[in-house]
């Protein structure tokens, strides 16, 4: 066998379909396009969201568009079980907390939540509290700071 011999599987290869070359060659007459009408011209024919010229759905409905509240805070979730990383009578800033992989960026505001449990006295800072994460955090000996939000 020499390179030349070497031919892909049967049925691997397709050949493609050459519409609108005369009925001899598949897809003869109106090639796929149906009768006459805008879609069956050359060119673009109409976006998917069109509607003959009424007023698109997309455009009477501007309150399911939604909107981005420029106010609100956004905090990046901490549970309780995750402070099991630091060692016991620590304290747990947003900055340790980023440093142990915890957080993506220490600058976000962090909220500490109570799922999970919490075997270690710890100073937990962060800019806000769970009921439940401060009492798991007080139960085990530690307590809460709570950081004030920047501007």
């Amino acid at each position: 066998m020499k390179l030349h011999d070497l031919r892909p599987p049967q049925g691997a290869k397709k050949e493609r379909k050459r519409v609108a070359r005369g009925n001899s060659g598949k897809g003869g007459t109106y090639a796929g396009r149906g009768r006459k009408g805008q879609n069956a011209r050359a060119g673009k024919g109409v976006p998917p969201y069109f509607e003959g010229g009424q007023l698109p759905l997309v455009r009477r409905l501007p309150h399911l568009r939604g909107f981005t509240n420029i106010w609100k805070i956004y905090y990046t979730p901490v549970n309780v079980e995750r402070l099991t990383v630091f060692e016991p009578g620590s304290v747990v800033t947003p900055e340790r907390m980023a440093a142990a992989g915890l957080l993506k960026s220490a600058d976000e505001p962090v909220v500490i939540l109570g799922q999970g449990e919490l075997d270690r006295p710890l100073t937990v800072c962060a800019h806000r509290f769970s009921a439940s994460a401060r009492a798991k955090i007080t139960a085990a000996g530690g307590s809460v700071s709570e950081i004030p939000l920047r501007g």
